[in-house]
Formats: C-alpha cells, structure tokens, sequence
C-alpha cells in the first residue's frame, strides 16, 4: 500500500513530542513491511525511509493528498470526510461534547470509552531508538518524565520521594521558586529532554512515579520506563489500569500506599517489566492492529459504529493528599 501519514509536528522529534513519535515509528515499521510511506508534516521534517511533502494549515488536507495515496492516516482532527479512504488518531483528550470523524482511533480502552467508540490501537516503541538496554545496570532515582503541568502532578511525585527518602529527577520540569512551600525538595530538575540524556536517566532509574490528576489517553513514559526494567507507581486514571498491571507496577489514589509501595520496589523484577513492554508495546503490536483498521476502511466499512463524542469527565482527580 501507499500510505500518507499526517502530523502537525515536525519529524523526527528530538525532545518531547509523543504523537510525533509514534508517527515516526509506525511509519517506520510499515516501511520495513514493504508499504511505501509518504510523510504529510511540517517543513523541516525528514525522513530517509519516506518521501517527505510539506504541511502546509492554510490549506485543506484534501488539496494535499497526492493522488497515488492508497489510504490516508491523519493524527490530527478532521473535520469533514476525506476523499481517499482514511482513519484518523486522537492522540489527546477534548473538551465535553466535541463530535469526531466515524474513523476515528484512540489510543487507550478508557480513551475510547469516554469518547462513546470502540476503536483503539495502544501506542508502540521502536524499540531499535533504545539501544542496548542494560537490566543490572545501577538504579539511583526515582524519575518524572513530563511537562510540568497540574495534571501530571510533579507536587504528587516529590512528596513520594520525600517520605521514602529518594531523590527525584524530574525530566521534562524546570526549577520554580515557590511562594510559600513547607515541603522538602529532593528534585533534581533536568528541564525538556531527549535522545542520550533522555536514556541515561530511564537506565538509570528505580521507578518512574505517575500519580496523574486526571484521563491519561495512554502515556509513553509508563511504556519507556518499563522497557528499561523500572516499575510504575502512579494514580488509577484512564488508561493507567489498563496498562500497569501488578506485575510491573501499583496504582493507587492514596499517597500513603503510593509510598509504602515504592518502599518496596525491590518486589519488582526488571526482567519482567522489560518483556512485558516487549511482547505488548512495541511498534510491531501497534502497527499490526492499524493494517487491521486501514484493511476495514479499504473495504468500505467504518471504524465506530457511529460518530465518537466525548463526555464529560472531572478534569482534574481527586487525589487523596
């Protein structure tokens, strides 16, 4: 197949970029299977294994699509029908009561649920970009991998390292100065990463803490930690309970049992946590299920039942500090 893959953000990412990094990959391993990629993406963009068109907002992604596309995957929204067979991802969460596209697919059971569909393809690693992952390798830390951003609770993640007596790295946060704080702060703050500084803290860490604050779509940085042999501890939003089982990490709303839980991480084996990333996450799984859903829209038929919405939900979670 010819395939034109769409995204608003430019290819390959350095820093953080999950949804260009999941393009990235997807169209990598469709390539290794023998299906010709053309990357529709922001100018800038480069792709050694694609054929690389610029992305141009002004205009419709119908006058884009080259006319020898056999099927079109959009990762951002559509607003009305394509001419060529498509299937759009929804990468994030919305506001209450936005209509998407009837070949639209998220990234998470939970995720799918709270838009009123059934379609869902979880999010995999190349796992190739990780080099050589080392299971015995020193753990010194525990680690937040994230935008400093209510919702992904950095507050909840230093008081975790506070009671145990850890320090927390904080990739992806910057140093702030508090108006008025009481708590203390074993935070090393290491501001956006990527590439070799991104890898070196996940090989390096016991855990990576998650307790969010509201409907996780699905989370790379639970996937990325657990390839390098680390458990997660996090909260029981969206897609968490899903993807973190008991073998590989604990949710919790309590931020008592979040830290009696990571006092015991040794419970968890790296051997474990790896394969399971392995035989779950990887592009391979992620791209399996997406031939599924481009072969249905090739034959005619729709990827929901009917035209996703999605419903309200408590932004912001209760967690019980």
């Amino acid at each position: 197949m010819h395939i034109l893959q769409i995204c608003n953000g430019r290819v390959p990412v350095q820093k953080y970029g999950g949804t260009e990094r999941v393009v990235w990959w997807l169209s990598k391993e469709l390539h290794k299977r023998g299906h010709q990629i053309t990357l529709l993406v922001p100018e800038g963009s480069n792709a050694g294994f694609a054929k690389v068109l610029t992305y141009n907002p002004a205009l419709s992604i119908d006058q884009q699509i080259p006319e020898e596309v056999d099927i079109v995957h959009a990762h951002l929204p559509i607003t009305q029908p394509l001419s060529k067979p498509y299937v759009v991802t929804m990468h994030g969460n919305s506001g209450p009561g936005e209509n998407y596209d009837i070949h639209t697919i998220f990234v998470s059971h939970n995720h799918a649920q709270r838009h009123q569909a059934e379609a869902f393809v979880y999010n995999g690693l190349g796992l190739d970009d990780y080099g050589t992952i080392t299971l015995n390798a020193s753990r010194q830390h525990l680690l937040f991998l994230g935008q400093d951003r209510k919702e992904k609770n950095l507050k909840g993640c230093q008081y975790i390292a506070n009671k145990t007596g850890e320090t927390l790295v904080a990739g992806g946060a910057e140093k702030k100065k508090p108006l008025l704080s009481f708590q203390k702060d074993n935070t090393i703050y290491k501001g956006m990463v990527g590439g070799e500084d991104k890898l070196e803290l996940l090989r390096h860490s016991k855990a990576l803490l998650f307790p969010v604050l509201w409907d996780e779509p699905f989370g790379l940085a639970m996937t990325e930690s657990l390839y390098f042999g680390a458990p997660v501890f996090g909260t029981c939003y969206g897609s968490l309970p899903e993807i973190i089982t008991k073998e590989v990490g604990f949710l919790s709303n309590s931020k008592e049992e979040l830290v009696a839980a990571v006092q015991n991480l040794q419970d968890f084996d790296a051997q474990a946590c790896h394969e399971y990333v392995c035989d779950n996450f990887s592009a391979k799984q992620m791209t399996d299920k997406y031939l599924m859903y481009y072969e249905k829209v090739l034959n005619g038929e729709s990827i929901n039942a009917a035209r996703p919405q999605s419903t309200l939900t408590k932004k912001f979670k209760r967690y019980k500090f």
